[in-house]
């Protein structure tokens, strides 16, 4: 009895091992796109088929290393994306680059072609890191900081979709009603004196944590995309996500159809606390606007 059960430890113990080992060392390897089409009425016949790249949680340093990110960056250029949203932990708090591993990862982002714009927010390991480091290192990768702002995006018409940025809720002063009033004030200025001043008919939100958005009036956005949760990271048939960090309890997995909002959660390129990935590969998702 003894014997058999000793061996029956052992077996788990080896199994266990070896899915440890197929996590590090090929779960983290590769890489997905998730293409998606988003479909509005209201959209305008101008951004009919308007392409959006949505990346995040790349914890640089820790499994995206300079190959991988100049792969990343090829893959997005073949795509030809109008805009490209980063949704936070561009870097990761347990891994402090080199002076040589910053630059790379400017040169790379910078490589990333848009016939628009490219956008980021902040994530927690943002904050952890050093935000002034990431600031440095967005502003100086081209992309604009859309921390607790909006941009209006405008496509071959004088009719725009808006874009907001919210920060990390894991970190710092403002509350979530404070981040917001920027865009609330867009939305209800009603005192318009320039007629060629037309409101945005289409909304997107782009945020770190998925749970915050039960802090505020979701479906006054048409689209909402965070990152965070890398949909669990590690995940099991059938069960799902392992586990869920702070900020993405409720809203983990890739998509939540809730009301008339759509919630795309990306499932990250890199890692966090652990170098493993279990049946959820490194990816993005690539968007196509319709308003058919």
């Amino acid at each position: 009895m003894k014997k058999k059960l000793l061996t029956f430890l052992g077996i788990i113990i080896l199994l266990f091992l070896l899915i440890f080992a197929y996590a590090y060392f090929l779960g983290t390897k590769g890489l997905i796109v998730n293409e998606i089409k988003i479909t509005n009425n209201s959209l305008p016949d101008n951004f009919h088929g308007f392409k959006i790249i949505h990346i995040s949680d790349i914890h640089y340093g820790r499994t995206v290393d300079v190959k991988k990110i100049k792969k990343i960056v090829d893959k997005i250029n073949l795509l030809k994306p109008d805009i490209v949203l980063l949704t936070g932990d561009l870097l990761d708090r347990s891994i402090k680059l080199s002076d040589i591993q910053t630059e790379e990862l400017i040169d790379n982002l910078k490589n990333i072609d848009v016939s628009i714009d490219k956008y980021a927010i902040s994530g927690n390991h943002d904050y952890d890191y050093d935000i002034k480091s990431w600031l440095s290192i967005i502003e100086n990768s081209d992309f604009i900081n859309l921390n607790d702002k909006y941009e209006l995006i405008y496509n071959l018409g004088n009719v725009p979709i808006v874009v907001n940025g919210m920060s990390s809720n894991l970190h710092g002063e403002l509350t979530v009603k404070e981040k917001l009033k920027p865009f609330n004030d867009l939305m209800s200025d009603n005192d318009i004196v320039d007629i060629d001043r037309v409101k945005p008919v289409y909304n997107i939100m782009m945020m770190h944590e998925p749970d915050y958005i039960n802090d505020f009036e979701r479906n006054q956005f048409n689209l909402i995309l965070t990152g965070h949760s890398h949909n669990g990271q590690v995940r099991l048939p059938f069960i799902g996500a392992l586990v869920k960090p702070v900020g993405a309890k409720e809203y983990y997995d890739e998509y939540y159809k809730l009301e008339n909002t759509d919630l795309y959660i990306s499932g990250g390129l890199g890692t966090s606390i652990l170098d493993v990935r279990l049946f959820n590969k490194p990816s993005f998702n690539f968007y196509r606007l319709s308003n058919k």
